[in-house]
């Protein structure tokens, strides 16, 4: 099994921000495993933590001509560059530190980023890759442009680029980027952002490209880039390809599809991460989701409990929550009546109750405990392990057992919690639950 990714050395480097215009200092720092990629804001008080799989991808009206994430107030843009150097890398866990709004601009290309990053040392962790498929075809149109992701067992790009413009008319590229790093270091990571010269005075007028130059931005005039040169004959296609990649990592983990795009941009590629998300919910469907409402503490009944988890007669297996105490802890009721289906089949002469769906309560009421945050709304809940599982005393129709859930420990994307179910104070089993909270 491919395994999970970090870096070995922290990092430092600054310059300055493409669009606002501001020296920016940054830090990189290894992750632990499942945590993901996360950008802290220390310019700020409360060092504001934005996970790229958890955050919103912010306005692209507000924020054009990049790719930025936010968390209520809070963003980090023009993330798209060295997103794509730690996809290609395949970086699943890191920790980037930046003391303002926007990460500095480079040389306008990823090829200094993915430097940087080489010199951390990529390492490989104790814990399992995780992958986005695409499972069925989904495309997004928006004029002349045009996206689509197609089922693949790798990741490839095929992009097509055609402006009314003589240097920037119909480039064509093709690029499989299946883990092979050579292909994005030499091949896309070198090409730099661009504009046209007609564009450059709107822009500025828009308080854009503060921080770019004719050196990390190329200008395309009528008939030649303006006090430059190309790095490929195609380097505009390539640096799409390279915002594409970049994009398509904000999912959270490696993508495997193919991915057709003709002139699409940030507000493109953002649909189809949309789209892609919504087809994942919908393969997804066995896990248990969060609310699309806010949940109280106390106490809840078969109603809100309804509007939590997806579970129905007759594998709805919590009729009432009686405590929940977020973070900590939740205790959930479960009456057994001679009526369960599964009685009719599980030692039908002398009925008791399956103890995998014990277990199942648990999970269900630990589903409830963790979902009922706000920041875990629109998340599916799924089993990582179960651990020390134990069966003491038989439960049968007529019991009342009480399923009591205390927290282990929680993060961002994972949870470990303690459930012991009870019938009259007396411990009939008791297990350590492990799950994983994945993007609905």
């Amino acid at each position: 099994m491919e395994k999970q990714k970090t870096i070995k050395n922290e990092v430092n480097f600054s310059g300055i921000s493409l669009h606002n215009g501001k020296v920016v200092h940054v830090t990189i720092k290894p992750a632990l495993p499942n945590s993901g990629i996360n950008f802290v804001r220390t310019d700020l008080s409360e060092r504001p933590v934005l996970n790229v799989e958890t955050s919103k991808i912010a306005d692209l009206h507000l924020t054009p001509r990049r790719t930025s994430i936010a968390r209520g107030e809070v963003e980090v843009q023009t993330i798209e560059h060295i997103m794509a150097s730690l996809s290609s890398m395949g970086v699943d866990n890191i920790r980037i530190e930046l003391d303002s709004d926007e990460l500095p601009g480079l040389d306008g290309s990823a090829i200094q980023f993915w430097d940087i990053l080489k010199k951390a040392e990529v390492i490989e962790q104790d814990a399992t890759k995780k992958h986005f498929d695409v499972k069925e075809p989904l495309w997004c149109t928006d004029g002349e442009a045009f996206i689509m992701a197609l089922p693949s067992s790798k990741f490839e790009v095929s992009y097509t680029l055609s402006y009314n413009h003589p240097l920037l008319q119909s480039q064509y590229l093709k690029v499989v980027l299946n883990g092979d790093q050579l292909v994005f270091e030499k091949e896309i990571a070198p090409a730099r952002t661009f504009c046209m010269e007609r564009e450059v005075k709107p822009l500025r007028e828009m308080g854009l490209g503060k921080g770019a130059d004719y050196d990390n931005t190329l200008v395309v005039g009528n008939r030649r880039v303006i006090k430059n040169r190309v790095r490929f004959p195609d380097e505009f296609v390539r640096h799409k390809i390279l915002d594409l990649i970049g994009d398509m990592y904000l999912l959270g983990c490696p993508l495997r599809g193919h991915i057709i795009a003709i002139k699409s941009g940030h507000a493109l590629n953002v649909k189809l991460i949309s789209k892609l998300r919504q087809q994942r919910a919908k393969f997804l469907e066995p896990g248990i989701k969060a609310p699309d409402v806010q949940i109280g503490l106390g106490e809840l009944d078969t109603s809100m409990i309804q509007k939590i988890l997806p579970h129905r007669y007759p594998f709805l297996l919590v009729d009432k929550v009686i405590e929940l105490v977020r973070d900590k802890r939740a205790v959930g009721i479960k009456n057994v009546t001679m009526n369960e289906n599964y009685f009719t089949g599980h030692f039908p002469g002398r009925p008791i109750m399956p103890g995998v769906l014990i277990i199942e309560a648990m999970a269900q009421t630990a589903g409830v405990l963790l979902l009922s945050k706000e920041e875990n709304m629109g998340r599916l809940a799924f089993f990582l392990g179960i651990k020390d599982a134990r069966f003491r005393n038989p439960v049968v129709p007529g019991d009342q057992l009480i399923l009591e859930i205390d927290v282990i420990r929680m993060k961002s994307k994972t949870g470990q919690v303690k459930g012991v179910g009870k019938v009259k104070d007396k411990v009939v089993c008791e297990a350590e639950l492990m799950f994983i909270l994945v993007e609905g």
